[in-house]
């Protein structure tokens, strides 16, 4: 009887739901800009048949009616088929709550309440990490203290699911965790119905070469985010993008889905409240030297220059005192164009636990080219080591942030508290414990705490304009 009992309760924390293959959550869509009425994608993904969805949604106290699209069919091995919607909330006031429901002939399923994005200039309060959806006690416990701060939106770092970034694994790593329906440390929180997640891709997310006959269901970012498509004008299989091969039909299925949304999705930049960021891809397969690339950050970063902050976002570091990783610093190339274009902080992923840098600008070493295949940047960095932000808050020099603790097995604890071990650049270092980064920017200040797993504060500080 025990062993039927914990059967039973075993299948029904995996029973699906009657109307929704996934339950429904918030993407920022192609609305980079802040605008006089906000919008966001109100997506859910549904079985592989005909339904009569209504989307209605309201800010005061009348309905508002959404047009439901379905946005693609995923047919693909290791996963029933199903469909990706998405609906439009496109009269929201900046800043203000909404709610929005779900009916399926005229029958209410679903509701939950969120926040539109915030006006330029208006303070924001969210939260950063990256290599999270591994299935982990870690991965769950993170997702349970994120939702107690209540964030305006998230930011993931890359390497979103591991480990090949499958259709497989968002279903069961990524969805159960972030939209769970409860929050519990045990099992994660529903964050994804009520907060916007914005992120990048990691080398997990997307390879150099993506093989169809291996992973059939790979590359899923491109099949579930709907984020801004501002970044270069990249097409499939052009310089700077990975290259697909194997299953001939698989590969066509993937591109007709995708055609919106691969490989351009991958770069791009937005606002939100104070902050401008401007989202990269780092994997290897791009180019970090070339002119189009470099001239596109350059371009983004310009015209952000009355923003109050400006984020640079990516997964690889470019400067990380991890053994784990440590000669991957490819993004080094770029440290003169962040500090011509006054990036404040430049957040990264990649290494599995917290970094911060003293304050520092990077000159490479006069004469250095890139070879094919190498990885490492030599040249000579200079700190700001009396910025300690707080009696001094204003830098001189960029803050680059490692938060890749979100889930995924920490690196390198052998290095916690052992300085000698550390680069001269490091000021803070923990890889002890899983943690997150909390952000509150407001117009004169930005402030930033990294918290672990059980709501401990690891580290904080300020920058003030």
């Amino acid at each position: 009887m025990k062993f039927l009992t914990l059967l039973f309760l075993g299948l029904s924390l995996f029973a699906k739901d009657p109307y929704f293959f996934e339950k429904p959550y918030l993407q920022l869509g192609d609305r980079p800009k802040q605008l006089p009425q906000e919008g966001l994608d109100l997506m859910w993904i549904g079985y592989d048949k005909d339904v009569d969805w209504t989307v209605e949604y309201k800010t005061d106290q009348a309905w508002i009616k959404a047009t439901p699209k379905m946005l693609r069919r995923v047919d693909v091995t290791l996963t029933a088929a199903h469909r990706v919607y998405s609906a439009p909330l496109a009269r929201l006031k900046p800043g203000k709550p909404f709610t929005y429901r779900i009916s399926i002939a005229g029958k209410p399923i679903f509701e939950a309440s969120s926040t539109a994005r915030k006006p330029a200039n208006a303070a924001s309060h969210f939260v950063v990490f990256g290599d999270c959806a591994a299935d982990t006690t870690g991965q769950r416990a993170v997702a349970f203290q994120v939702a107690k701060e209540k964030p305006d939106y998230i930011f993931i770092a890359g390497d979103i699911v591991y480990s090949r970034g499958r259709v497989s694994e968002y279903q069961t790593k990524f969805w159960p965790v972030y939209n769970a329906d409860q929050a519990d440390p045990q099992v994660g929180a529903p964050l994804l119905r009520s907060t916007l997640f914005t992120g990048v891709i990691g080398n997990h997310d997307s390879q150099p070469v993506i093989d169809f006959d291996v992973n059939p269901d790979g590359l899923a970012f491109y099949n579930y985010w709907s984020l801004p498509l501002n970044g270069p004008a990249l097409r499939p299989g052009s310089k700077n993008t990975p290259e697909l091969k194997g299953n001939e039909t698989i590969k066509q299925n993937f591109l007709k889905a995708t055609s919106a949304t691969f490989p351009r999705m991958a770069n791009y930049s937005f606002d939100y409240g104070t902050v401008h960021w401007t989202v990269i891809d780092s994997n290897p397969y791009v180019d970090w030297s070339s002119a189009e690339f470099r001239e596109w950050v350059q371009a983004d970063l310009k015209a952000a220059s009355r923003a109050k902050w400006r984020i640079v976002a990516f997964h690889h570091p470019p400067f990380n005192s991890s053994k784990a990783h440590f000669k991957e610093q490819r993004i080094r190339l770029l440290a003169s164009i962040f500090e011509a274009g006054k990036v404040d902080l430049v957040l990264s992923g990649h290494v599995h636990n917290y970094q911060r840098t003293h304050p520092l600008t990077f000159e490479i070493e006069p004469g250095f080219t890139l070879a094919k295949g190498a990885t490492e940047v030599p040249g000579k960095w200079t700190l700001d080591k009396s910025f300690d932000g707080d009696k001094n808050a204003r830098p001189k020099g960029v803050l680059y942030i490692i938060t890749g603790a979100g889930g995924a097995n920490l690196y390198n604890r052998e290095q916690n508290g052992d300085p000698s071990s550390w680069l001269e650049f490091t000021n803070k270092f923990v890889s002890d414990t899983h943690s997150f980064s909390v952000i509150d920017a407001e117009e004169k200040q930005l402030k930033l705490r990294q918290v672990s797993a059980e709501g401990k504060e690891l580290d904080r500080f300020t920058l003030s304009r």
